[in-house]
């Protein structure tokens, strides 16, 4: 019988935002899913239907139709190494050295380092000088790296910081909490003090994301009556919108709210710009908003995204780009009203388990949570933003690096929450056990290093030069979310 962790972590990574796709399963009904072929697998386009046939297998412990659903996954979800390595235990089950190792080693050129050593699903093919050598190579590439430092250590409690931003002028960090609904100013010193707190005059639930705009002297708040928030009142469920408050007072000047039905939502993501120009992201429904006169106008979507996280804005306003969390990073030309790939060969530069994203100096700043081993990374684009040319690795693998979240630019500094309590909490809103909530931990990435500097995406072999990631062509139209057609109007 297959261990049930083959596919647990894989599953878990979709269990979160994972909207099913509305399609019937890849076997017709009353039809044995083992009599399916190969064949009929590799006719799937969608990851849905592929994830419900892999519990049926690996529940039945029929491995060699579980190795054909993974590979198709892995097919459909180049940037997931959850999916390449259920696969690469799949193999090893199946007593595959060479497809096991083969697998591997390329997951490895590609960043990835999981912890193999003494894992029993591997104990077919460990008995190789092969295996011996892959185990070194992982070795290496989960050693941490980079120059990064913790900046600031937040107090420990039943709190859920999500939210972080950055106010130039009193050159102070703001965090939010999902469990108070609090906004906090946090100094150089480390201390918090309070400056927007939920009350009837402004209304505010769970804070989940947050956006400064220091030009409008605007701060902009993504909030969610969730069940998480410690005043959650039933009557407000579905409830969500952007707060608009005046950054250097707290005074609110706005809301722009969203109609509530009986499904639940999530604004999770936010980006911000001159002129009032607001994004704002709900990552269960999948549907990226726009601030629209006094309305969220919906701007993106797309029925194949699985969870959209992270957004960021170019300085000129012209491109929002943003990532779901299994398919990877794309990108919207505002003007023109049209979705693109971002441009770049997932072979060497993985981009799934993106949470948290940002500008820069016309590059994007990521926070790969999903990664192992955990990262940050800084992708420089070409001249028209739709393609990656190089990618450098800021900080990996770092022990502060638990569950990496959202982050802020601030100067030539990169700070970001290392390790969100998300997983302390259970489908209520209530703490596992509030005593295991760890203080929150700020840490800063620098952005000043050269692209000569700072660890490759694709790890060298000994004695090689190292690689630094470079991109090849593609559609430039969504390609990465097969089968699906994106919704996205401009101005």
């Amino acid at each position: 019988m297959i261990k049930r962790r083959i596919l647990c972590a894989f599953t878990l990574a979709f269990a979160a935002g994972w909207a099913l796709a509305q399609e019937p399963a890849a076997a017709p009904r009353g039809l044995d899913p083992s009599a399916l072929t190969k064949a009929d697998i590799d006719k799937t386009t969608s990851p849905a239907p592929l994830l419900r046939l892999a519990a049926i297998y690996k529940e039945k412990g029929d491995l060699e139709h579980l190795e054909w659903t993974l590979q198709r996954l892995s097919f459909l979800l180049p940037n997931s190494g959850e999916a390449k390595f259920a696969l690469a235990k799949t193999y090893a089950l199946r007593d595959e050295k060479a497809k096991t190792y083969d697998l591997l080693l390329n997951m490895q050129k590609q960043g990835y380092a999981y912890d193999i050593a003494n894992d029993p699903d591997f104990a077919k093919v460990t008995t190789t000088k092969v295996w011996s050598y892959i185990l070194d190579r992982y070795a290496e590439t989960a050693k941490p790296t980079g120059d990064g430092k913790l900046a600031a250590t937040l107090p420990a409690g039943d709190h859920l910081y999500e939210a972080i931003a950055y106010d130039p002028k009193r050159d102070k960090l703001l965090v939010g909490s999902v469990r108070d609904g609090k906004v906090q100013l946090l100094g150089k010193d480390g201390k918090l003090s309070d400056f927007i707190s939920p009350d009837a005059g402004n209304g505010l639930w769970s804070v989940y994301a947050l956006a400064a705009v220091l030009e409008d002297d605007a701060l902009y708040v993504a909030s969610t009556s969730s069940v998480y928030f410690k005043d959650f009142n039933q009557a407000d469920f579905g409830k969500a919108g952007v707060f608009k408050f005046q950054l250097s007072s707290g005074k609110l000047l706005a809301k722009y709210l969203l109609t509530p039905d009986a499904k639940p939502r999530t604004l999770s993501s936010i980006a911000a710009g001159k002129g009032g120009l607001v994004f704002v992201a709900d990552g269960l429904r999948n549907i990226i908003y726009r601030v629209d006169g006094d309305t969220l106008k919906p701007t993106v979507a797309n029925p194949k995204l699985t969870s959209v996280r992270g957004l960021a804005l170019s300085d000129d306003g012209r491109k929002l780009y943003f990532a779901d969390y299994a398919l990877g990073v794309f990108g919207v030309d505002l003007a023109a009203g049209t979705g693109f790939d971002l441009v770049y060969d997932p072979s060497k530069l993985p981009l799934g388990g993106v949470d948290g994203l940002a500008w820069y100096q016309g590059t994007l700043v990521a926070v790969q949570s999903g990664m192992v081993p955990k990262r940050v990374i800084r992708l420089r684009l070409d001249d028209d933003g739709r393609t990656v040319t190089r990618a450098i690795i800021l900080d990996s693998g770092k022990p502060e690096f638990k569950v990496p979240t959202v982050g802020v630019v601030d100067g030539d500094g990169f700070y970001f929450i290392a390790n969100s309590q998300r997983g302390g909490y259970d489908s209520y809103g209530n703490p596992n056990d509030a005593s295991k909530l760890e203080a929150v931990k700020i840490y800063r990435s620098s952005l000043a290093a050269s692209w000569d500097q700072g660890a490759p995406l694709a790890p060298a072999a000994p004695g090689k030069p190292p690689v630094i990631s470079e991109s090849k062509p593609g559609s430039g139209k969504f390609s990465n979310v097969e089968g699906g057609s994106q919704s996205v109007t401009g101005n």
